[in-house]
């Protein structure tokens, strides 16, 4: 069989230098970044990233969710899961294109309502037409035989793999951010299955090809683990 080719993980200083570069190149740099956040500090996929609402990442009175709730109509495996924003960077992103979007008048009503003015049944993520992503019907088999449909935005992942290629990042994709997410946490929990429930896998095995965890961070949670001392009662007399 033919070697799967694996999305590229970041260093820090990789991705520093991925939306330095994208800042100053892109031409919708505010938008892009965010992308690239969501998919880093999230461990959202693009095609999910291209279907979120403004409701779905803010409350009406404008202040931002700090979990948001992945429906099941926009994941890959029509699963709920929750995704948490903890990241400082990814939460100024944020505000930074819902700036953008209400000063451009980008989806937004006419005066001040809820939400910022922003419509919040439509789309986080504009295209350069002004509207949504546009979104691929694709069909995939899943493992109990079943056929199923389900959206790909094809587009935003051609176009996110690009921002990677500009910064010189070799084997970087847009897939890049999820697996990089995946390793990070890891890294810092060493537990597989809760790298699984953010990611939104039902298995942990699925889980396992997404991580990529330098040498180095093993050997210290081996260490951690060895160290560790075992929670044994004292035995009764």
């Amino acid at each position: 069989m033919p070697e799967i080719t694996r999305a590229k993980t970041l260093h820090q200083g990789q991705f520093n230098r991925l939306i330095k570069i994208t800042q100053a190149t892109s031409r919708y740099p505010e938008r892009d970044v965010l992308v690239l956040m969501l998919g880093h500090h999230l461990g959202m996929r693009i095609t999910e990233i291209s279907r979120l609402t403004v409701a779905d990442v803010m409350h009406g009175s404008g202040k931002l969710r700090s979990e948001i709730s992945m429906r099941e109509a926009i994941t890959k495996g029509c699963r709920q899961r929750c995704a948490y924003q903890a990241s400082k960077s990814a939460i100024q992103a944020l505000d930074t294109y819902l700036q953008y979007r209400i000063e451009r008048g980008i989806g937004t009503v006419v005066g001040i309502g809820p939400y910022r003015g922003l419509l919040p049944h439509q789309p986080l993520i504009y295209s350069s037409r002004g509207d949504g992503m546009s979104q691929n019907t694709k069909r995939r088999v899943l493992e109990s035989g079943v056929q199923r449909d389900y959206k790909a935005c094809d587009s935003l992942q051609a176009h996110v793999t690009k921002l990677y290629q500009r910064a010189g990042i070799k084997g970087g994709s847009s897939h890049s951010g999820r697996r990089t997410f995946a390793s990070k946490v890891l890294a810092t929990t060493g537990d597989m299955e809760t790298v699984a429930q953010l990611l939104g896998h039902t298995s942990i095995d699925c889980s396992q090809r997404y991580v990529d965890v330098d040498q180095g961070v093993l050997q210290a949670m081996f260490a951690a683990a060895v160290k560790a001392p075992y929670n044994i009662g004292k035995r009764k007399e």
